[in-house]
């Protein structure tokens, strides 16, 4: 919440370009980690895909797209609360903006290192098992890439 927080409280007379690219990433994170739940739950809800792994769409070019754009809205907030210059150009320090950087480098840690993928992936191997193997040879863990070659489809 201190990112929000310092996000709202940044002194300054009218938006500038960076408040614009903060509210453009949080967007194409909300859109992100929607489309991609939408995607999931389309793969799951076919019969056919029983006990599958979805690589299509945005599964295709990472293994937890949802995580990555939910990540993505937390940087949001450093883009509109780090302050280097006033609406005038004048240069500005804003020390509480930097303190805004924790959020994402926090979140990234848990989704990547403790809570999110790591529990996540331990299941998907007892419940796929090789199918996830594969998957994990060909797709990226966390940002999407494009695929590996060479990867057994």
């Amino acid at each position: 919440m201190l990112a929000i927080f310092v996000a709202a409280r940044v002194p300054l007379g009218s938006l500038r370009a960076q408040d614009y690219l903060g509210v453009v990433i949080l967007l194409i994170g909300i859109a992100g980690e929607t489309l991609a739940d939408a995607q999931l739950r389309r793969f799951r809800n076919d019969p056919a895909n029983k006990g599958k792994v979805c690589d299509a769409g945005l599964w295709r070019w990472s293994r937890h797209p949802n995580y990555f754009f939910e990540w993505l809205c937390w940087l949001a907030y450093p883009v509109i609360a780090i302050s280097i210059q006033d609406p005038f150009g004048d240069p500005m320090v804003y020390p509480w903006g930097w303190a805004s950087l924790l959020a994402p480098v926090m979140m990234y840690w848990f989704l990547v290192h403790v809570t999110g993928i790591p529990p996540l992936e331990q299941q998907m191997l007892r419940s796929r098992g090789e199918r996830y193997r594969a998957y994990q040879s060909r797709t990226s863990r966390f940002f999407p890439w494009p695929p590996r070659r060479g990867a057994m489809p």
